[in-house]
């Protein structure tokens, strides 16, 4: 059974982004498996709207930055300023400090300010001249990017590719999509209406219970599986690492949480993988003029078999 207040988060995000359910549910999965999102879609596919409803479902901070290129790693993270009044440096904190952070075209700004969300991302943590400071246990980055528009941008470095758990795109959905788009937004924005249906206190108590998920020989010998395979494959140049090995049983056992079950079945495995493997994978100049990632990895899948499902 799905826990009730995973499903009226669900629920609450459905009621304002039409038709994108399983995207909406690998969002939630993210956010128990203590992950971040990058969101690569076009203009106006409701990036925005996705993230602000998330962090209003959740009654969480919500926190916008738009990266350019003349961004300072202080316009993320905070600096220290000097009060001419009590003549004492004050520190101010930076957007980075809230529970739900959207990072609009993260690939607008230079290497060394998209460098300032590494320690953020992967230790929720800030060091400012020389201060650690703590950051939301829960603290979820959603990073857009635009696909087709390079101009005056930086490709991401891997590292920072890396701490991504998940690459999402939403599209533009089916006629019928449309219909109920225009529907609900005629006379006004859905958004205004949601409401909080958990708070963050208990996404961080249910953040701790995903990790208690089971997970049986078989679907453990599986994800090593598909690891290997994604750097044995003869189009792939650099597969992917450790860490997103572990992360990739982190959201199999948050996706079977999410799915209402105690246990990891190979399912889950297959559904997280394409989101969390295809940004993380480099492949060779040769194979890149006749294969994309995603691709690669639906190859990947295919050949790798699947242990014979278990429950406990």
């Amino acid at each position: 059974m799905i826990h009730p207040t995973l499903d009226n988060l669900q629920h609450a995000i459905s009621s304002v982004i039409v038709g994108k359910e399983s995207q909406i549910r690998l969002l939630v999965t993210a956010l128990l498996a203590r992950g971040h999102v990058l969101l690569e879609d076009l203009p106006g596919m409701g990036k925005t709207v996705l993230a602000k409803t998330l962090a209003q479902a959740i009654g969480g901070s919500y926190n916008r930055l738009q990266f350019t290129a003349d961004l300072l790693p202080s316009d993320v993270v905070g600096l220290h300023v000097f009060n001419q009044r009590t003549s004492e440096f004050e520190l101010r904190k930076g957007p980075v400090f809230a529970d739900v952070l959207l990072a609009d075209e993260i690939n607008r700004a230079t290497p060394r300010t998209q460098s300032g969300l590494l320690e953020c991302m992967e230790e929720r943590q800030v060091t400012i001249e020389g201060v650690t400071l703590p950051l939301p246990s829960t603290m979820l980055v959603i990073a857009t990017q635009n696909p087709i528009e390079s101009e005056g941008t930086y490709p991401l470095p891997e590292a920072q590719l890396d701490r991504f758990l998940f690459k999402l795109s939403l599209g533009y959905g089916t006629r019928e999509d449309a219909k109920e788009i225009l529907r609900r937004f005629r006379s006004g924005s859905p958004l205004e209406a949601v409401e909080p249906v958990i708070t963050v206190d208990q996404i961080a108590a249910l953040q701790r219970e995903v990790t208690t998920v089971h997970l049986s020989q078989p679907v453990e010998d599986y994800i090593i599986d598909l690891t290997e395979a994604t750097r044995q494959h003869r189009s792939v140049e650099v597969g992917i690492s450790p860490r997103a090995m572990l992360a990739l049983l982190r959201s199999a056992q948050a996706y079977a949480f999410v799915s209402g079950r105690t246990y990891v079945l190979p399912d889950d495995v297959k559904v997280v993988f394409p989101s969390l493997t295809a940004h993380r994978i480099r492949l060779s100049m040769e194979a890149e003029l006749h294969v994309t990632e995603q691709e690669v990895v639906e190859q990947i899948l295919t050949s790798v078999p699947a242990p014979v499902e278990e429950s406990v």
